[in-house]
């Protein structure tokens, strides 16, 4: 897992992961529609979501297997929680055409809270539970 903010990349960050951010710091705006929008077709792509932030027990967690996860807090807060542990058995498994499955809840989840420009970069297999809701009501995020 990384953290960082966009407005303040570490000059270790890998090259590559780098060069996404710039991307979307380049060409995203307000006006970006939601939806899959490509870089490099399949290889390399970003979604654009808006959300409202829920209590962490009404989200089902997720991981992927191919994919980095890179989550970008566009606007508002957004509380995520993680786990270092094996995902588990999926209860809705899209792996094979979509590289995602969906569980109840991560093993041991962990939580970190991001704000507007901060970015989390899950790799593979890694079990995240994402727009969950920490303020006492609920708010609006886009990635």
């Amino acid at each position: 897992m990384i953290i960082g903010n966009i407005h303040n990349l570490q000059p270790w960050l890998p090259q590559e992961l780098r060069q996404a951010i710039e991307h979307i710091k380049a060409h995203v705006t307000a006006e970006t529609p939601k939806g899959k929008h490509d870089i490099e077709g399949n290889r390399l792509f970003y979604l654009i979501s808006e959300d409202m932030t829920e209590p962490h027990e009404a989200r089902r967690a997720e991981y992927h297997a191919r994919y980095l996860d890179i989550q970008i807090v566009l606007k508002g807060q957004e509380g995520m929680t993680f786990s270092t542990q094996p995902a588990g058995t999926p209860d809705t498994d899209w792996l094979a055409d979509k590289d995602i499955a969906f569980l109840p809840e991560g093993v041991d989840e962990k939580t970190v809270i991001l704000n507007e420009g901060d970015f989390v970069v899950f790799y593979p297999g890694k079990c995240i539970n994402r727009c969950a809701q920490w303020a006492r009501q609920p708010g609006f995020a886009k990635q």
